[in-house]
């Protein structure tokens, strides 16, 4: 049996060879055709170092008859797509924003453009519903069979870059356009996927500044039928801040996989923070939402009161009253609850979005706050391009002013989930024909 990595690497050095070459054989139209082409990809790439990812689905790509081929990963700031580099690739650097191929990334969606010679397909690459880039190409011409089979390409690629980022910097790599500091360093690996969407949750959250932050951090968890979340602002700034929040965020997770219930979990995690660093204190908004019903449960330790956006208007604040911060309670944590109707949005923030000094020395505030979130939601978008544009209209009203770090995290309960474990939005496997 040849040796896959030897075989792709003399891909990489001789150039794509073409596995099917004629495009205008009506095999290329089969279900069964498309179904080989991705298993092909799967059995060679597993076992391939991480720089030949590209040029292999260039490779395999080549062979279906398809051009131009390009990999792009989104940068931390999410406002650029880098693309991945190697034989066989494109690589251009594109703003999300005015771009083809960011449009694709925003929406969430296929988009087709005419060209020339043919249409340009951009694929947005998802690991479930995390959005991981764009997979580029252009065909003479494209039907329902390519446009399913370019689908699933780009979901496989997804994985793929996903699976590899675990033991590899190569991705992390060109997704970076600037030196990043040691503690923004620790904070993106403590985090978990930055969107996540069942057919009763969306949600994203986003940090920044993406390449300086300290103290900032999020994390969730969604198992059986309620979602975990919480939001953390540890004191202090740049790579203390970012040790105490990293201790928090492991305090997090020890006591919520315990099972500990929101008071006991705030109640351990303030031990934790008082006996770890005296005299310091990190503020915290932890929740617990029950998909079933729609009733948030949360504790607020010295957090800015979160927003309730419903029918894209700001109706409310989380009522009650506010907990010490961990670290500094005394007596029991306030456990307050809150009914949502389908379609809300909650906005949970830490006080560097709202605390910033403009010119003149007035604060950005609240109410600046609310007419951004209302302008992002107005238009109808997935919670993860709703904060990512939430937090760039933030960015770009402070005037790039980020004295502090500030973290974003929104939830959007959709619908109670159904009965059966299966919802019918889970498509059901088919059986094929080969």
């Amino acid at each position: 049996m040849p040796d896959e990595t030897q075989d792709t690497e003399r891909a990489e050095e001789q150039g794509p060879t073409i596995g099917f070459r004629d495009r205008d054989d009506s095999a290329l139209r089969e279900e069964s055709l498309g179904e080989r082409v991705l298993g092909s990809l799967l059995d060679r790439a597993h076992l391939i170092p991480p720089r030949l990812v590209g040029p292999l689905v260039a490779q395999e790509l080549a062979g279906l008859g398809c051009r131009d081929v390009a990999i792009h990963l989104q940068d931390y700031d999410q406002r650029t797509l880098q693309p991945l580099r190697g034989r066989g690739l494109q690589a251009e650097v594109l703003p999300i924003d005015g771009s083809d191929t960011g449009r694709a990334f925003a929406t969430e969606q296929p988009v087709e453009t005419e060209t020339a010679d043919g249409v340009r397909l951009h694929l947005p690459m998802l690991d479930g519903s995390d959005r991981v880039g764009v997979l580029s190409f252009t065909l003479e011409e494209v039907n329902e069979h390519d446009r399913r089979l370019a689908q699933r390409l780009a979901g496989l690629v997804a994985d793929l870059v996903v699976t590899k980022s675990e033991y590899t910097d190569t991705f992390a790599q060109t997704r970076t356009t600037r030196p990043m500091s040691l503690a923004a360093e620790l904070q993106w690996q403590t985090l978990p996927p930055l969107s996540m969407k069942t057919p009763e949750l969306d949600l994203a959250g986003i940090l920044e500044p993406a390449y300086e932050v300290g103290g900032d951090c999020f994390d969730y968890a969604y198992g059986d039928h309620t979602l975990h979340l919480a939001v953390f602002d540890a004191m202090g700034h740049g790579l203390e801040a970012a040790t105490m929040s990293t201790v928090v965020i492991a305090a997090y997770r020890h006591g919520r996989r315990a099972g500990a219930d929101l008071a006991r979990l705030c109640s351990d995690m303030d031990r934790v923070v008082a006996g770890s660093y005296p005299g310091k204190f990190a503020t915290a908004h932890l929740g617990e939402l029950d998909t079933r019903s729609g009733v948030l449960t949360y504790v607020n330790a010295g957090h800015p009161a979160a927003l309730l956006v419903r029918d894209c208007r700001v109706v409310d604040e989380l009522p009650g009253p506010t907990t010490r911060p961990l670290g500094l309670i005394e007596g029991e944590p306030q456990v307050e609850k809150v009914q949502l109707e389908p379609g809300d949005r909650v906005l949970f923030f830490t006080d560097g979005v709202v605390e910033e000094r403009l010119d003149g020395g007035e604060q950005f505030g609240e109410h600046r706050l609310r007419e951004l979130i209302e302008q992002s939601t107005a238009e109808g978008l997935r919670a993860p391009e709703t904060i990512r544009r939430l937090s760039h209209a933030l960015m770009d009203a402070r005037q790039g002013r980020t004295s502090d770090d500030a973290s974003l995290l929104l939830v959007e309960w959709k619908q109670p989930p159904h009965d059966d474990e299966l919802s019918p939005d889970i498509p059901e496997a088919r059986p094929t024909n080969d």
